[in-house]
């Protein structure tokens, strides 16, 4: 071999090993390197679907008539969170995520026995999610213990309820003799027999709307004075609920209390002659007011 040609091997063997080395450099800074640990920001999280299904609230604005005076808030006070499973299907419902339908069982005395009030509730609450069944069942003359009957029970239960609406209160505190501690035996007595056979159905238990009571000497005409056992009664269902970590609907409060209750309802035109029971435009308004308690408390739901 002459010198020139080795000279000439040599260097195509140098040109080589520097394309080489200069192609490996090129590769390896086009790529990124493979970090030790991976960094904090490029861990990949996966949202729960409660985050991922991101619902709207609600809007809801209920008018009071104007002679309505010494309001307070329409709310429900539900400090355990018992209701829960009903504000999430409910949001389930309102996201599309969910077909299956709720069931909503409210009984109650000769109030809910109209229809109009636990029906103007429903039709509401079916417009803004749709699947909603919201079924009344009412006793004239009823208290907690009317329905503590086997049937009765049976008949709530095969409703197969996705929340229970409990309305008592009116006919408690119209007994002149009336006993908290009866009172409040009696609740414990209806919610006892349907948590045997709905144990983790929530309850919502609603304050009554507030009533008067009539005095008649002789042949006086008769007069009428606001019951004033009636905040007894709703103290009552307040300690069941606190001992009992049940969700309460203040209708009392709402409307004005021991002070205005019956006041507002019987100003407005809205009770019958019997200072007792309502017309209905009484009653409509008593509905909207628990669908706007609803709301309020599915609203702060999906807020979170």
């Amino acid at each position: 071999m002459t010198g020139d040609v080795l000279m000439k091997r040599n260097s195509l063997r140098l040109i080589g090993t520097l394309l080489f080395f200069f192609l490996g450099l090129s590769v390896a800074f086009a790529q990124d390197q493979i970090p030790v640990q991976p960094k904090p920001d490029s861990i990949l999280i996966i949202k729960p679907l409660r985050e991922i299904m991101k619902v709207d609230s609600v809007f809801v604005s209920i008018t009071m008539p104007e002679s309505f005076v010494g309001l307070n808030d329409n709310c429900i006070i539900d400090p355990n969170e018992t209701l829960t499973p009903f504000l999430e299907h409910l949001r389930l419902l309102r996201a599309g995520a969910s077909r299956d339908s709720i069931r909503v069982v409210h009984i109650g005395d000769s109030h809910v026995r109209g229809h109009i009030y636990p029906q103007a509730t429903g039709a509401r609450l079916k417009e803004d999610f749709g699947a909603v069944i919201y079924t009344d069942m009412g006793v004239n003359g009823a208290t907690s213990l009317t329905f503590t009957h086997a049937q009765r029970i049976a008949d709530i239960v095969n409703l197969k309820p996705d929340l229970l609406i409990l309305s008592f209160g009116t006919n408690e505190s119209h007994n002149k003799k009336y006993n908290q501690n009866i009172h409040y035996n009696q609740i414990d007595e209806l919610v006892k027999l349907l948590r045997a056979d709905l144990p983790n159905i929530p309850i919502l238990l609603t304050t009554p709307p507030g009533a008067y009571e009539s005095f008649r000497q002789r042949k006086r005409r008769r007069t009428y004075s606001v019951n004033p056992r009636t905040i007894t009664a709703v103290e009552t269902i307040f300690r069941y609920a606190r001992n009992h970590k049940l969700a309460v609907w203040d209708l009392f409060a709402a409307v004005g209390g021991a002070e205005r209750a019956a006041k507002n309802w019987w100003d407005s035109n809205l009770m019958r002659l019997d200072h007792i029971h309502y017309l209905p435009e009484g009653y409509v308004l008593q509905g909207e007011l628990l669908y706007e308690a609803i709301i309020k408390e599915y609203n702060t739901y999906v807020s979170f």
